[in-house]
């Protein structure tokens, strides 16, 4: 039951930090020059701009950190419980105990010399 909730409250998190990540990022000023500033191209100044102090930048800072996080910890929430199949019952592909002593195949009607 603890399990259920601690998954729900994850997977909400996890979704409305995605949501508020995809916002922060389309609300930012668009720099100017692309990919082809990183390499030297028209318009590039410094690989990371000169307002790197700017209020969506950090936000989008924290909101990655906060995805990180809520990924590692969701890690560990979402694990599948191994379960254990009761000791009376033979688990599916394993012959029971006796099956050594019995043949692999049961004898035919027409065996040679019979």
């Amino acid at each position: 039951m603890l399990a259920n909730i601690t998954q729900a409250i994850v997977g909400v998190l996890l979704i409305l930090v995605c949501i508020l990540l995809i916002l922060v990022i389309l609300l930012q000023k668009g720099r100017g020059g692309g990919l082809a500033g990183a390499f030297g191209g028209a318009g590039g100044h410094s690989a990371f701009g000169a307002k790197t102090g700017d209020v969506f930048t950090w936000i989008t800072i924290g909101l990655t950190a906060a995805f990180i996080g809520i990924a590692v910890i969701g890690n560990y929430v979402f694990v599948p419980e191994k379960i254990q199949p009761p000791a009376a019952q033979a688990t599916p592909g394993q012959a029971p105990a006796d099956a050594a002593d019995q043949p692999a195949l049961p004898p035919t009607a027409t065996q040679p010399g019979a």
